[in-house]
């Protein structure tokens, strides 16, 4: 497992939740947000605390758009796609991540410092374009902001 999500802190997670199907969602949400993704390794022991089988671990993993099964970025940038954001210069915001980053949709960049994913709707339309760093929320965008948020980023 990734040196930041051993097998100690696995240990450490499975023991706060009960023995019991039902977990299995916010069991995987509390190992991805201590590991950062769900390792491989974390599937079968999370599979045999929460009563399942392995494939159905992976099943819901996959199902679910929340969960990533690769380590992701320090900074999580998420870009607007939706028709407000497009109308408004959403591909442009797009562009410009992509050539500050040097990344693409779906991509985390060597140095671990960014990843990119492009979302249907954030819910923002009155801020369009908008994107999302780490959580926080930035819209009416322009390019010269954009590479202003992303040189502050850590």
């Amino acid at each position: 497992m990734a040196s930041e999500c051993d097998i100690t802190r696995l240990a450490e997670i499975l023991g706060r939740f009960q023995r019991d199907r039902a977990i299995l969602i916010p069991l995987l949400q509390e190992v991805q947000a201590v590991c950062g993704y769900i390792p491989p390794e974390a599937i079968e022991p999370v599979a045999n605390h929460a009563g399942v089988f392995p494939s159905e671990v992976t099943g819901v993993i996959s199902f679910y758009a929340q969960f990533y099964t690769s380590p992701r970025g320090r900074n999580v940038i998420k870009v607007c796609r939706g028709t407000a954001c497009h109308v408004r210069g959403g591909r442009t915001v797009l562009q410009t991540v992509m050539k500050c980053t040097g990344i693409k949709d779906g991509e985390t960049s060597e140095d671990m410092r960014f990843s990119l994913e492009t979302v249907a709707c954030l819910g923002a339309c009155a801020l369009s374009p908008v994107m999302v760093a780490n959580g926080r929320y930035y819209g009416m965008l322009n390019p010269g902001r954009i590479e202003a948020i992303l040189k502050d980023l850590p």
